[in-house]
């Protein structure tokens, strides 16, 4: 396998299981399936429809969104076109967050919905484009540039094939934060670093064509991109998307996902989820259950089958991780009562690292300024053709 870029793995999917499922989402309470054929098309018409706007090799498309499918498939095809991604978090918009934005001064955005473009609009950032998955809320916004996702969709129906530029050794994404002197501070990953984690990820757990993940958190850190991204895209499983951010958990429960990859908070919620659930001390259904989670090696497999029938299980399942194979925690460690809790439920949770390798970024003049002043020009010398 020569490919060597995220773009070029999905095509590799794309010509080896067209027909098979790569992607679901859902949306209204029903899940909804894109085959890998699907998503390399989607892709193919956004990088027409980012070239049509001037996205170009070097640009950054930055992200203010929670996990969708629109913003995976956006950043491929930033990829495509030699660009890179920049996840931005998308649930704190304190003082350092807008300090960040002004800093960045980003000219491509993803924006989820009315309270990201909101944002963006209110700090003045004069972006080339920006681009939203949900229009509730945006019919009477008339800047010429916002564009709805599925519009570009639309308007990029005759998209030409033009092949993934850049390689391995390119930045694929990077991720952006104020240090305590107000500086900004980056973190890249390359092509090369993603696939090869990836690879090892894909050999110690085994993992195949038929693993069921779900992106719940899935541009939250740089381990995420890791060990779940491109794996993806390497074995060819199937990527979940919940609805939102907060029916993930439900989501999860209906899915039962064989691989999931969270963070130490992460898995502490789940604890706390779980221990919401259990009997009060001193009664007999909680003498039971401490019965149960006390199940050792040398038990008889009648107590470890009643266990696990009556106790064990229905707690996996109140988390969504009754068949989660492969559990992943993602950079800093687990409490160890933490991780002993889950071990009684039968769950080995595995530490992958993401170590932090954040560089000073000198930023004399805005970000994207001139990329900017390259997009008016390129719009003027089009209008006059026209």
């Amino acid at each position: 396998m020569s490919a060597d870029t995220l773009p070029e793995w999905l095509n590799f999917q794309a010509s080896h299981r067209p027909t098979q499922i790569a992607m679901r989402h859902k949306r209204l309470g029903v899940w909804e399936e894109k085959t890998w054929r699907a998503i390399q098309h989607e892709t193919l018409q956004l990088v027409s429809a980012l070239k049509a706007h001037g996205f170009a090799r070097g640009d950054t498309l930055y992200l203010l969104s929670n996990p969708r499918p629109e913003a995976l498939l956006l950043s491929l095809a930033a990829h495509w076109l030699g660009g890179v991604s920049a996840p931005l978090d998308n649930e704190s918009h304190n003082a350092e967050f807008l300090a960040l934005l002004q800093q960045l001064q980003p000219a491509f955005v993803f924006a989820e919905g009315q309270s990201q473009v909101d944002l963006l609009q209110q700090q003045g950032l004069g972006q080339a484009l920006i681009i939203y998955a949900d229009a509730r809320g945006l019919a009477t916004y008339q800047r010429s540039i916002l564009q709805p996702y599925a519009g570009l969709i639309n308007l990029s129906n005759n998209h030409f094939y033009q092949p993934p530029i850049g390689g391995a050794a390119n930045d694929a994404f990077v991720f952006y934060r104020l240090n305590p002197r107000q500086r900004v501070e980056r973190k890249k990953l390359s092509h090369k670093k993603l696939l090869t984690q990836g690879r090892l990820l894909i050999e110690l757990e085994t993992l195949t064509e038929r693993e069921e993940a779900l992106a719940a958190r899935a541009f939250a850190a740089s381990g995420h991109l890791k060990y779940l991204l491109a794996p993806w895209l390497q074995a060819g499983f199937k990527l979940n998307f919940p609805e939102n951010i907060n029916t993930r958990d439900s989501d999860r429960r209906e899915l039962g996902p064989t691989l999931v990859a969270g963070t130490s908070s992460t898995y502490q919620r789940l604890e706390s989820l779980v221990k919401a659930r259990l009997p009060l001390t001193g009664t007999w259904r909680r003498a039971l259950l401490d019965w149960s989670l006390a199940t050792s090696a040398k038990s008889s497999p009648l107590r470890k089958a009643v266990a696990y029938g009556l106790i064990i299980r229905p707690l996996q399942d109140v988390i969504g991780l009754s068949r989660t194979r492969v559990p992943l925690l993602i950079g800093e460690a687990l409490p160890e009562s933490s991780e002993q809790f889950f071990q009684s439920l039968g769950i080995n949770i595995r530490n992958w690292p993401d170590a932090p390798a954040w560089e000073t970024v000198g930023i004399s003049t805005p970000a994207g300024h001139d990329c900017h002043s390259r997009l008016t020009a390129h719009f003027s010398v089009t209008q006059g053709i026209s």
